[in-house]
């Protein structure tokens, strides 16, 4: 049974995260986890540029990094139970078809902690949190429209977060359906992957995730995880600045149970993603009209 664990650990992880989903494009330190424990150095000040200096020596000054140690979540599934412990050995379909579904949500619950994790806590000249500026949808809710983008780049730009291929903007649905609105001709196929990369505007790529934070929107301050008040954003994140991690996975499993004639199944899994350094975030959040 010890290998048929592992098979099935295997197919849980198998394609855990697809090309869409925004977590693909987070740096990956995976192979730096130990003990299901990380440890990220926070880099220290960057040195001053002198321009025309006339005055030696050069002052010499140590930067001081500080070791953070992360501690990677827990995350555990409810227990399944299959009636036939025969149909585990050997039906490969229903145990797929098990699996799939751990998988299913094992990779939501992640995800919407990464999201939230991703997201800035609050409005700063580092992580801009920008109000959408268009009509009104019919609800008292205002539209993004492309221009809200274009600000969050020049916001971004003036935190001097770098201009290259690693901004991403996650979306959330409703936000996805402004800019298609708004311009079905050039926002057709946002948030689709074309050739295997997403759409792109503003400098950002652009990829939609239905469960991203929520805010106050009078004082900008990013909701608790999974909360039902506020206002709904877009976010966006630069690669180098955030990162996944995966740690222990395991699967535990009562064979034959005898009081139940059935085998119960469920899953753990460490996993954490965070934002590094509190910059190279940003968020637009639906504005009340």
């Amino acid at each position: 049974m010890a290998l048929n664990k592992q098979v099935w650990v295997n197919q849980l992880m198998k394609n855990y995260y697809p090309v869409y989903l925004f977590l693909t494009y987070a740096q990956d330190f995976s192979n730096l986890v130990e003990n299901d424990k990380i440890h990220i150095p926070e880099m220290g000040a960057d040195p001053l540029v002198l321009i025309n200096n006339t005055t030696y020596p050069i002052a010499v000054t140590e930067r001081v990094d500080t070791d953070q140690e992360i501690t990677l979540d827990t995350f555990e599934t409810e227990n399944t139970m299959v009636r036939d412990a025969e149909a585990i050995e050997m039906a490969y379909d229903k145990v797929e078809s098990v699996i799939y579904g751990h998988k299913n949500t094992l990779q939501s619950v992640t995800a919407r902690k990464a999201a939230h994790a991703f997201a800035p806590v609050g409005h700063t000249a580092n992580t801009p949190v920008l109000l959408t500026t268009g009509t009104d949808d019919g609800t008292g809710r205002r539209r993004l429209v492309p221009s809200d983008i274009l600000k969050l780049k020049r916001a971004w730009d003036e935190a001097d977060i770098p201009q290259d291929e690693n901004r991403i903007l996650v979306l959330c649905p409703e936000h996805v359906d402004d800019l298609i609105e708004y311009d079905l001709k050039a926002f057709k196929d946002v948030a689709n992957m074309t050739n295997g990369e997403p759409t792109k505007f503003g400098g950002f790529k652009l990829l939609q995730f239905a469960h991203t934070p929520r805010y106050n929107v009078t004082t900008k301050v990013r909701g608790a995880l999974d909360t039902v008040s506020g206002n709904k954003s877009s976010f966006a994140f630069h690669k180098f600045e955030t990162m996944k991690a995966d740690g222990t996975i395991k699967m535990y499993a009562n064979i034959d149970d005898a009081k139940e004639r059935a085998t119960i199944l469920g899953f753990m899994k460490r996993f954490v993603a965070m934002n590094i350094r509190g910059k190279g975030t940003g968020a637009i959040v639906s504005a009340n009209v």
